[in-house]
C-alpha cells in the first residue's frame, strides 16, 4: 500500500484529533445561571438580621408589623420547616420533569413569599411567606448541587459547585448593605426582583443534564446538551458511555427507598453528606447570619453593628471566592478540617469575650474580639464549611438514589437547623451568650473529628470512581480509548512501511 494513504490518514486523524477535555465557559455559565436561585437563598437567610431590630421595636415608624422577640424568632426558624416541606417534593420533580425545569419552577413560590411579605401587616402573614421563603431553600438545597454535579467536568467540578455557597454569601451581603440605607417595603422589592432574573436567566440559558436526558432515553438530546456544554472539539462519546455505563449498572439493582439502606454506596454517602450538614448547622453559622446586628449589639463595642455586618458579609464573599479557587487543587478534606478547627477556635474566643463581660470584667482593652473573631469565622467557614457539603452533596451520590436521597438528607438538615436557630434564644436565656458560643465550638470540634474519620476525599474523580470507591472497588486501571489505538496503530504502520 502506498505510504501516501497512510500520510492522508495520518492527517485525517490529525485534523479530528478530540480535546481530551471540553471548553469550560458553558459549563461555568449555566452554574452561574443555576446558582442566582442560591443568591435569593442568601436574601432569605440575611433578611432578619437588618429587619428584625426594627419590627421589635415600637419606637420606630418602620413599615411591616411590630412582633415580638419571641415571635421574631419563630420569623427567624420558620424557613427551616418550610425547607422540610419544599426538600422532597422538589427531588422528586428534579426525576420526574428533569433538572432544569425543577429549579426554573422553584422562581414562582420565591415570587410569591416576597409580594405576601411585603403586603404583610400582621406576623402570622410574615410566617406563612417566610414558610413558603423556606420550602424554596430546601428545594435549591436538593436540586441546584445535583444540577451542577451532572453537567460539570471533573476538573472543574468542584469549583462550579462552589459557586453555590458564594452566591448564597454575595445574597447576604446584598441584604446587609441595602437593609442599612432603605426601608422595610424597598428592600422587599429589591428582594424579590431575584427570582424574576432567575427564572428568565436559568430557563434561557441553561441546558439539561446529559445524565437526566440519558436515563429518560433521550441519547441525542443527551449529545447535543453535552456538545452544548463542552463544545464542538470535544469527543463526547466517551463521556456519554460513561455516564450509560453507570446507569445501565444502576437499573440492575431495583431502584426503590430501599436502596438507601441496602446499597453500600448510598449508605456512606448519607452519613457523609448527612454529619457535613449536621455540624454545619450546630456550627452556629446561621445564628449568626440571622441574629449578626443583634451579636455586635450585645457585645457594646465602639463599631456601629450594621456596618461591622457589612464587614462580615464582604469577608464571607472574599473568601468563599477563594475557596473556589481551592477546591479542585488542595482537596475537599482539607479545607473541612482547617475550617471547622479554625472555626472552634474562633467561637471559643468569642465566647470568652462574652462571659467576661457577663461576669463585669473590663472587656474595653480587648473590644476587637466580637469583630475579629467573627471575621475569622466567617472566612474560614466560607473557605471549607460553607461550600464544600454543597458541592459533595452533587458528588458522592449515584443518580438513581440521587433525588431522594438528597431530599431526606435536607429534610433532616433543615430539622436541625430549624432547633439551633429558634433554640439559640432559649439558650440565651439559659446560659447567655459566652457558655452558648462555647457549646457551637464544641460542636466544631466534633465536626473535624467526623470529617477525618468519615469523609472521604472526591478531588479529582469522576462520578463513577466515586461510587466506586463508596462500593468498596479497587480502582481499576484506566483503558485507553479506541480512538487512540487507533491512531497508534497507523502511527506504528507507517513507521514501518518507512523503513521498508
Amino acid at each position: 500500500m502506498d505510504i501516501s494513504v497512510f500520510s492522508s490518514m495520518l492527517s485525517v486523524t490529525a485534523k479530528t484529533e478530540r480535546r481530551r477535555e471540553g471548553k469550560k465557559f458553558r459549563q461555568y455559565l449555566a452554574a452561574l445561571a443555576a446558582t442566582i436561585g442560591p443568591f435569593g437563598v442568601g436574601t432569605v437567610l440575611a433578611w432578619t438580621s437588618p429587619v428584625l431590630p426594627k419590627l421589635q421595636n415600637e419606637t420606630l415608624a418602620y413599615p411591616g408589623p411590630y412582633i415580638t422577640v419571641n415571635e421574631g424568632s419563630w420569623v427567624g426558624s420558620i424557613i427551616a420547616i418550610g425547607a422540610i416541606v419544599g426538600s422532597l417534593p422538589a427531588s422528586y420533580g428534579a426525576d420526574f420533569i428533569g433538572r432544569k425545569y425543577a429549579i426554573a419552577a422553584l422562581a414562582i413560590p420565591f415570587i410569591l413569599s416576597w409580594v405576601m411579605t411585603i403586603l404583610a401587616t400582621t406576623v402570622e402573614v410574615l410566617y406563612v411567606a417566610r414558610f413558603i421563603a423556606g420550602g424554596v431553600i430546601g428545594a435549591v438545597t436538593a436540586t441546584v448541587p445535583m444540577y451542577i454535579g451532572e453537567i460539570a467536568e471533573t476538573s472543574v467540578r468542584g469549583e462550579l459547585g462552589s459557586y453555590i455557597q458564594l452566591m448564597v454569601t454575595e445574597g447576604i451581603l446584598f441584604v446587609y448593605v441595602i437593609g442599612k440605607y432603605v426601608d422595610y417595603t424597598t428592600l422587599n422589592i429589591c428582594c424579590g426582583i431575584v427570582p424574576v432574573v432567575f427564572l428568565i436567566v436559568f430557563m434561557i440559558v441553561a441546558p439539561e443534564t446529559p445524565t437526566y436526558l440519558l436515563r429518560k432515553n433521550r441519547r441525542k438530546e443527551a449529545e447535543q446538551s453535552l456538545i452544548l456544554l463542552r463544545g464542538q472539539e470535544y469527543d463526547i462519546y466517551n463521556e456519554l458511555e460513561e455516564i450509560q455505563e453507570q446507569i445501565d449498572e444502576q437499573k440492575k439493582r431495583k431502584q426503590s427507598f430501599k436502596v438507601l439502606f441496602t446499597s453500600r454506596a448510598v449508605i456512606r454517602a448519607t452519613i457523609a453528606v448527612m454529619g457535613l450538614l449536621s455540624f454545619l448547622s450546630f456550627s452556629g453559622i446561621n445564628v449568626v447570619i440571622f441574629y449578626a446586628n443583634e451579636i455586635f449589639k450585645a457585645s457594646n463595642t465602639k463599631i456601629d453593628p450594621e456596618t461591622a455586618t457589612i464587614i462580615i458579609g464582604i469577608v464571607q464573599v472574599v473568601m468563599t471566592y477563594a475557596s473556589g479557587l481551592l477546591v479542585d487543587r488542595a482537596g475537599r478534606r482539607v479545607l473541612l478540617l482547617v475550617s471547622d478547627s479554625i472555626m472552634a477556635v474562633c467561637l471559643l474566643a468569642l465566647g470568652t469575650f462574652f462571659y467576661a463581660q457577663e461576669k463585669k470584667w473590663n472587656t474595653d482593652e480587648v473590644g476587637w474580639v466580637p469583630l475579629v473573631s467573627l471575621s475569622v469565622y466567617i472566612s474560614v467557614f466560607s473557605l471549607g464549611f460553607g461550600p464544600i457539603p454543597g458541592i459533595m452533596m452533587g458528588e458522592l451520590f449515584s443518580p438513581e438514589a440521587k433525588g431522594v436521597a438528597l431530599g431526606i438528607v435536607c429534610i433532616l438538615a433543615s430539622l436541625l437547623e430549624f432547633i439551633v436557630v429558634k433554640g439559640f434564644h432559649n439558650l440565651k436565656e439559659w446560659f447567655q451568650f459566652g457558655v452558648t458560643f462555647w457549646i457551637f465550638a464544641g460542636n466544631c470540634l466534633l465536626g473535624t473529628l467526623f470529617v477525618y474519620f468519615l469523609v472521604p476525599e472526591t478531588k479529582n474523580k469522576s462520578l463513577q470512581q466515586i461510587q466506586d470507591e463508596l462500593n468498596g472497588k479497587k480502582k481499576k486501571k484506566k483503558k485507553k480509548n479506541d480512538h487512540q489505538n487507533n491512531k497508534t496503530r497507523i502511527i506504528n504502520n507507517s513507521n514501518n512501511l518507512n523503513m521498508v
